[in-house]
């Protein structure tokens, strides 16, 4: 190696100890250091540090006098980093070791002694899943903000009507406030996958060390119990090659992702011209550099969009854990990346649609006109049919389609037919049936749990807070 291929890397061999007599070439520091981004995680690999040193002084493997001097000189990294006036280096690759380098900075020898009993591959291990933890709790949030801005649209459109499609065809009259509360349960089911996963995930890989655990008479339940996890992992080499913990989050994510995604669909939809059923204020809106007229839902399309990064970061780690064998291998150096990029993209969404959601002014007037359309109470035709008549439900689907193509030729909806043309098709209707035709009377018809209704929908309402946000 020529000293102009050398790098700089006095710091990191000083670290690694005495197996190179050389630093790393520059393109080797490049591609090895990580410093870049696992710097976000140095409160969690500080603070698992402190549980560490805490418990080798408990164990009696380090003096209480190193264990007092390593906690505060960790303390006064913490601070530093936080106020910003830490200088992190790439030489030394990882948060790991530049915290402990720092470290050694401040308080010399003792330093060198915290890291008995582990290795870099269980502390990161540990820290990324305390990070990862810690943005469970994060997302959560950010999901019963959104879940919130959806019921509180649905609490004052629980009567307003809408058409409900299928293929985006208009199918049956439904209420916005049904509509949105659709994707309340979405996000139910978001929230709860990240229970499950928070759940599973809480096992503390610290004192794996490199894979095979350690020789030192270390107390892993302490560190655990300390760092909040339910349970040390049980197998050494499972808990330093373990990124299910990682995969699960962005499985999660993904999911959660595709959901405001086909919110956000719809959101593109309902404020084009075409559709008109809402109109997202300027906070939300962007115009066209050379069409004056132009108001654009960016802010919808820019939600829809992310779901594919969301998914791509799956996707990626899925590829990097496929054919690994155990147990660390380099490769899982690119675990955090992503994570960290759908963790950021996911919460930049959910913030933007909650303010969309609460920026929207729906055009009801609009909604309801269209609720009518394309014979969408026919459904209810049928139903009375069966409800009434005791009729099969083939057969009344039968007449249904009669009297539709009937409405259809004469250019009149369901509820604009006269008595006599309805028994023209089927003799025996009566006029109790125009009880249930009509957009109104078909939303309050829609009885079952789970229903349009507006009084059911209230109901929801009422129940969804208590679910999701008391």
């Amino acid at each position: 190696m020529t000293e102009q291929t050398k790098g700089s890397g006095s710091d990191a061999s000083a670290m690694w100890g005495g197996r190179f007599s050389g630093g790393p070439s520059d393109i080797m520091e490049e591609i090895n250091a990580s410093i870049g981004f696992d710097q976000r995680f140095y409160a969690q690999d500080i603070r698992a540090s402190k549980a560490h040193a805490e418990m080798l002084g408990a164990q009696n493997i380090l003096t209480q006098q190193d264990v007092e001097s390593i906690c505060q000189g960790l303390d006064a990294v913490y601070a530093e980093i936080a106020a910003g006036k830490f200088t992190f280096k790439r030489t030394l690759e990882d948060i790991h070791m530049n915290v402990e380098g720092r470290l050694k900075e401040l308080i010399g020898e003792a330093a060198g002694r915290l890291h008995t009993g582990r290795s870099r591959n269980d502390q990161v291990a540990t820290d990324f899943k305390l990070w990862v933890r810690d943005g469970l709790d994060q997302m959560d949030a950010a999901l019963r903000h959104t879940q919130a801005a959806l019921i509180g649209q649905a609490e004052i459109h629980a009567s307003s009507a809408m058409p409900g499609f299928t293929h985006l065809q208009i199918a049956q009259p439904v209420t916005l406030g049904h509509h949105l509360l659709a994707y309340v349960e979405m996000l139910g089911r978001d929230r709860s996958r990240l229970v499950d996963c928070r759940k599973r995930m809480n096992e503390c890989p610290l004192g794996a060390a490199a894979l095979a655990g350690t020789s030192f008479p270390i107390d892993r339940q302490m560190t655990a119990q300390a760092l909040g996890f339910d349970r040390p992992s049980a197998n050494s080499l499972d808990a330093v090659s373990d990124r299910d913990f990682a995969l699960e989050y962005l499985s999660a994510l993904g999911i959660a992702a595709v959901h405001l995604s086909r919110l956000a669909e719809e959101y593109v939809l309902w404020c084009s011209t075409q559709f008109g059923y809402a109109r997202l204020g300027d906070s939300y809106s962007t115009g066209s550099s050379i069409m004056p007229q132009k108001r654009n839902p960016d802010a919808a399309e820019l939600v829809r969009s992310k779901a594919g990064r969301v998914i791509g970061s799956l996707a990626a780690l899925l590829i990097v854990m496929k054919g690994l064998p155990l147990a660390y291998s380099k490769d899982m150096q690119e675990d955090k990346e992503p994570v960290f990029d759908a963790h950021d993209t996911l919460m930049l969404a959910l913030a933007a649609m909650a303010g969309m959601l609460e920026d929207t002014t729906f055009n009801t007037d609009r909604m309801a006109a269209d609720a009518g359309k394309g014979f969408a109470t026919a459904t209810d035709l049928a139903d009375w049919l069966v409800r009434v008549l005791a009729m099969p439900f083939r057969d009344a689907h039968h007449v249904t389609g009669a009297v539709v193509k009937l409405a259809e030729d004469r250019g009149l909806g369901l509820e604009d037919l006269s008595l006599e043309d309805l028994q023209s098709v089927e003799p025996q209707i009566t006029a109790a049936v125009f009880e249930v035709l009509g957009v109104e009377n078909s939303l309050k018809s829609r009885i079952s749990l789970g229903g349009t209704a507006p009084d059911k929908v209230r109901e929801a309402c009422a129940q969804a807070r208590l679910r999701f946000l008391g």
